[in-house]
């Protein structure tokens, strides 16, 4: 019997610690509460500035919301904001370059056809025999002779008549 492997599944599902709180929304709320305990070190202990330490402090819980919760396609906000750096850094335009560097090898065009053979206009003992094989239903053939229904000699151009 071969050996059966298990295969990890939900590989993109980060690993919850504390209820619906993952391992990295909860580093991002450590440094965001660090950041907010220094802001009220350096501006309301230290400079006595208890305005500039609340707009801070909103600044900053804000900032940790949006850095542990918000997705931007599917991804998180952390990475959606180093990936904007990075192209905003090093911007690559991909363009598609239709430039082959081997040599191209041009079919020629075949030349155009030859005219069409245009028919000759049928002449008045063309079109007397025509007109003869219709009134006859087909019983006069221009090979057997070189008369009309009626017996007269008609010119013929096909059979010239012999000296």
């Amino acid at each position: 019997m071969p050996n059966q492997f298990v295969v990890p599944q939900f590989i993109d599902v980060e690993d919850k610690i504390l209820g619906p709180i993952s391992v990295r929304q909860f580093v991002i709320f450590l440094i965001g509460s660090g950041a907010i305990v220094g802001a009220y070190q350096i501006l309301y202990k230290m400079a006595n500035q208890v305005i500039a330490f609340i707009i801070s402090a909103v600044g900053i819980f804000a900032a940790v919301i949006l850095l542990a919760f918000v997705k931007v396609n599917g991804r998180p906000f952390h990475i959606f904001i180093l990936s904007m750096f990075q192209t905003l850094k090093n911007p690559q335009m991909r363009t598609w370059n239709n430039v082959v560097n081997e040599r191209l090898v041009y079919r020629r065009e075949p030349p155009p056809p030859p005219p069409l053979p245009t028919k000759q206009p049928l002449r008045e003992m063309t079109l007397a025999k025509l007109a003869l094989l219709v009134d006859t239903g087909g019983a006069f053939h221009d090979d057997e002779s070189d008369t009309d229904f009626w017996g007269t000699d008609l010119p013929s151009i096909a059979h010239p008549k012999k000296k």
